[in-house]
């Protein structure tokens, strides 16, 4: 007995486990590990993203010329993303359709293609880690459970092999099965919890990118019939 409970350690239990725990126990921890990179990645994109937005919508409504700015974000907008390239794309689209034969309705419309086609971009790039996250915290638990699962039966057969049972001797073999339950918990839980979080913030930023299309198509739709811009009603 005092053998046993030497090895009632964390590592002594891992340690002592079947190859098969041990595989399951490591797919675990990988998954984790990903997860936290993920998390941390993608934690640093949304909060670029959300401070790039709001800088940028505060330029654009004090400008009284997108000119400038259409000039700037022509030289930024692959390597920054965010609303920059959404504001580059309708606003490529307004120049290259705004001919002095070209019908407003038809210029209109192109832009909003464009500018629908340049959200749906961001709305890709937004979602990027989020299926391995909802992946990780769906499966992790049933994986640590299968694990947990073998090991418990691993014990009970050694259990049968012995003359005389008792707690000491089925205690580690059932302590080391439910470990794996425990890591496939440590897993699930911060993947679900970030995958939750990750979507709200990605969704209201996508929110965000479509009202800004709609106020960038109000000032496009006054600059085409020659209405006078006043930045006080559009910030």
């Amino acid at each position: 007995m005092q053998a046993t409970l030497e090895h009632m350690t964390i590592w002594g239990l891992i340690s002592d486990a079947s190859l098969l725990v041990k595989a399951v126990m490591l797919t675990l921890l990988l998954a984790s590990l990903l997860s936290w990179y993920l998390i941390i990645q993608r934690s640093a994109v949304l909060q670029r993203s959300e401070r790039q937005f709001n800088g940028f919508i505060q330029r654009f409504r004090s400008s009284a010329d997108l000119l400038p700015l259409y000039r700037e974000t022509a030289q930024a907008r692959e390597e920054d993303g965010g609303v920059a390239p959404i504001f580059h794309a309708g606003y490529q689209a307004f120049t290259q359709l705004n001919l002095p034969s070209g019908n407003p309705a038809v210029v209109l419309e192109g832009v909003e293609r464009s500018l629908h086609v340049a959200i749906s971009e961001q709305e890709v790039q937004l979602e990027k880690g989020l299926q391995f996250l909802a992946t990780v915290g769906s499966v992790s638990p049933y994986i640590g459970l299968f694990g947990t699962v073998w090991g418990i039966m691993n014990a009970f057969l050694g259990l049968s092999q012995v003359q005389q049972a008792s707690l000491s001797t089925v205690a580690p073999g059932i302590a080391e099965a439910l470990i794996a339950t425990a890591i496939g918990l440590f897993a699930a839980i911060p993947a679900v919890v970030a995958y939750n979080r990750f979507a709200a913030r990605g969704q209201t930023l996508l929110t965000r990118y479509y009202a800004f299309g709609n106020e960038l198509q109000a000032r496009l739709h006054r600059k085409l019939h020659g209405a006078p811009l006043n930045l006080a009603t559009a910030a």
